[in-house]
């Protein structure tokens, strides 16, 4: 009898994600990275956080922040949403959280390898959304006049 290793587990579970099926984990993933307090802090450690025209080339660079900068940065996030999606995108190896010992302690977050892959993904997508916009409101508006 032939006994499988944990990482040859790993490598054939690996190929086996499908996102499509209910128990994969890549669900889970594709639940917590499509968060829009996900998106907007990759974002804004991506140092996407300044204003751009659409179509400009992106020209900032990544860069660690605060917790205290990015609170003001994401308007309306509180502090406990803030607080949890940090944990979890730590914890799925994202970002680095860093403890400096000062007197207040500093706490800043940068995104590691991994979140900066994502990174340009979320970029992206918040482009496409403040790019699209106007169109989609105006498409909002026509959709509620036609079932309203």
């Amino acid at each position: 009898m032939t006994t499988i290793k944990a990482a040859q587990k790993r490598a054939q579970a690996k190929v086996e994600y499908n996102a499509f099926l209910a128990g994969c984990p890549s669900r889970q993933l594709l639940d917590r990275i499509s968060d829009k307090w996900v998106v907007l802090i990759l974002c804004a450690l991506g140092g996407d956080n300044s204003p751009r025209q659409p179509g400009a080339a992106h020209t900032d660079a990544p860069k660690a922040m605060r917790y205290s900068e990015i609170s003001r940065l994401l308007a309306g996030v509180s502090q406990k949403m803030l607080t949890q999606t940090l944990r979890s995108l730590e914890r799925d190896g994202l970002l680095i959280r860093t403890v400096t010992p000062t007197v207040p302690v500093t706490v800043s977050y940068e995104l590691t390898d991994l979140g900066l892959s994502l990174h340009h993904m979320t970029r992206g997508l918040r482009n496409w959304a403040q790019t699209h916009m106007a169109e989609v409101l105006a498409n909002r508006e026509n959709y509620d006049s036609r079932t309203s």
